[in-house]
């Protein structure tokens, strides 16, 4: 008589009771994480492990910036940038911001087209200064690998090496003041945009 093999599925491993996911499964995608990320920064007290037994408040980190008036917007010109440093006066702070003359992602004033961007390539820190193009409203070919950045969509990366986006510089405007108050994104070079 012959014993018939059996397989079997392999099994899901077993979930320990209170835990609601497999350990070292991931629990959100990078697209979620990126999203939710940015509300996570502005909280001071985090809940961890929330709706369990587990569920503890830690302190968050919160980055506070200098408010820097940074130009006039009654004094920009469309296409033509204004550099200025930001958040500190150390290395990779250069900064540009222009009025694109076309609405942009985070951009402020009348027509949402005021944007400021850290002037230094995301990918090996290449010098972005004068690279500004007005038809294209991009930034770049940079010098060392040829990125060049979207302006209009947040710096995103339009062609190059450089995997990350083009660092924004957060506006505000009061009256017609244009102040810079903080940083999306990591500037090239540092571990913490803040140095000082």
């Amino acid at each position: 008589m012959k014993a018939k093999l059996e397989t079997s599925k392999p099994r899901a491993p077993r979930i320990p009771e209170g835990k609601k996911h497999a350990p070292g499964k991931c629990l959100m995608s990078r697209r979620q994480f990126l999203l939710t990320s940015g509300v996570a920064t502005a909280t001071v007290m985090v809940v961890v492990n929330a709706g369990t037994p587990f569920a503890k408040e830690v302190p968050g980190v919160v980055a506070t910036y200098p408010r820097k008036l940074v130009a006039k917007l009654s004094a920009l010109k469309q296409d033509e940038p204004l550099e200025f440093a930001y958040p500190d006066g150390g290395m990779y702070a250069e900064s540009i911001v222009v009025k694109l003359g076309v609405p942009a992602g985070g951009g402020i004033g009348p027509g949402r087209d005021v944007v400021a961007f850290n002037n230094f390539c995301t990918h090996q820190g290449g010098d972005l200064a004068g690279t500004y193009k007005g038809d294209t409203k991009s930034l770049g070919a940079c010098p060392l690998h040829l990125s060049t950045y979207d302006l209009t969509r947040h710096g995103i990366l339009i062609s190059g090496q450089a995997y990350q986006s083009l660092p924004q510089v957060l506006l505000e405007l009061d009256g017609d003041n244009i102040y810079a108050v903080g940083v999306f994104g990591l500037i090239f070079g540092r571990f913490d945009n803040l140095q000082g």
